[in-house]
């Protein structure tokens, strides 16, 4: 083996030829410290539809991110062309800390888990009081989904004009969740919009729910002019850049308060395999100090359980822990169960 002294002529070292012919491979990445903030609006087949000020930028994800994959409502940092001119495209070299997520799988024995919305403040949970009928075990799951990602939730009520609202209201009372009541009438001439805008000033809001609740209809309204700007950015060879809330769509909010609406898919189901329920007490701070006599890895669903006698000693309401249970078990239940 041949070995080098200290004043080692550069010609003698035998350097390995790049067959390719393209410079040699380095780990030193670029720190792209004038990269410029933008917030993903929605993702299409590989291509991130971003606002970057007041501009629609149409971005890639850097080969450096690996696997991380950016999701509507991060906040991310672009480089290359920012101008958002017709076919131009940036690239995402960074993906901020995220302070919420909202996730679900495929199915309760699906371990893939998908990021549906992050950094949203709150949960828009759209139902039909009829036609199609309320269906409480879906609105339970995202309900944990919700507190388990760090989500408030609401609940928005439409059709009230064909059934009333008061037994489904009931059922989630000791939750202390806010809602809107609107009638199809309302939703159909705008008034939906204004009832539920007062919750959604200066907030991140993701609305969610199953085909024919009037979910979309009611997002429109709220929007009615920003859809056709996010999405009118299309690329005449691949097309991309359509909606037809296939994939989810952050749309800002026009209102003094400010804020944002994005609009998800319709949902036939609402995998929970992802959820720790351990985390799902959290939701339920007036019962976590009962929780300190309960045997380790308790599931709060057990004879042992000490939240049942801390409720029957009058520090909660039975209600609040009947909730609890209700939302635990979801994941052992069916959605039409």
């Amino acid at each position: 083996m041949r070995r080098y002294g200290k004043h080692t002529d550069e010609d003698d070292i035998r350097s390995r030829p790049n067959r390719k012919g393209n410079r040699p491979r380095t780990h030193i990445r670029p720190k792209h410290e004038d990269a410029a903030e933008g917030l993903v609006l929605t993702v299409d087949r590989g291509r991130l539809t971003c606002l970057v000020e007041d501009r629609v930028v149409m971005a890639m994800k850097a080969r450096e991110l690996g696997r991380k994959a950016a999701v509507v409502g991060d906040r991310v940092a672009l480089v290359g062309d920012l101008s958002g001119t017709k076919d131009t495209l940036a690239r995402i070299v960074r993906i901020a800390e995220r302070t919420s997520v909202l996730r679900r799988t495929a199915d309760d024995d699906d371990p893939y888990e998908r990021v549906v919305v992050a950094n949203a403040d709150q949960l828009a949970i759209v139902t039909a009081l009829a036609d199609p009928e309320p269906r409480p075990r879906l609105i339970d799951r995202c309900l944990v989904a919700a507190f388990d990602g760090g989500l408030t939730p609401l609940l928005v009520m439409t059709k009230s004009d064909l059934a009333s609202p008061d037994a489904f209201l009931a059922l989630y009372g000791a939750l202390d969740i806010p809602y809107v009541v609107t009638s199809r009438e309302e939703l159909e001439n705008g008034a939906a919009a204004g009832l539920v805008r007062d919750h959604l000033d200066g907030k991140i809001t993701a609305f969610v729910g199953h085909s024919g609740v009037g979910k979309t209809t009611l997002v429109n309204t709220l929007v009615p002019e920003e859809r056709r700007r996010v999405t009118g950015h299309v690329n005449a060879v691949t097309g991309r850049g359509r909606h037809t809330t296939t994939s989810a769509l952050a749309l800002p909010l026009s209102s003094e308060g400010g804020g944002w609406v994005v609009d998800t898919p319709g949902v036939r189901s609402f995998g929970l395999a992802h959820i720790d329920p351990s985390r799902v007490i959290n939701a339920f701070p007036d019962l976590v100090p009962g929780t300190e006599g309960c045997p380790r890895a308790c599931s709060h669903d057990e004879p042992d359980c000490a939240l049942d006698e801390w409720v029957a000693e009058g520090h909660a309401d039975p209600a609040r822990l009947y909730s609890l249970r209700r939302l635990l078990s979801t994941r052992d239940r069916k959605e039409g169960d």
